[in-house]
């Protein structure tokens, strides 16, 4: 949270010189959030091929 805050209050003080790089920075924002938010209960592949497994066995 300490982080948010201050990037926060760094980019408003500094908005005219991050301002041309706003493209690349949402770009790099993409990635990031890909990376880093699949341990969050995401994919559980295992489970569902437990399932298939017992459906086709019936």
């Amino acid at each position: 949270m300490f982080v948010a805050i201050a990037a926060f209050y760094g980019v408003q003080e500094h908005f005219n010189h991050v301002y041309p790089y706003w493209p690349y920075l949402i770009l790099l924002i993409c990635p990031l959030m890909h990376f880093l938010g699949h341990g969050h209960g995401g994919h559980a592949h295992g489970d569902q091929a437990e399932t298939n497994k017992d459906t086709n066995g019936k």
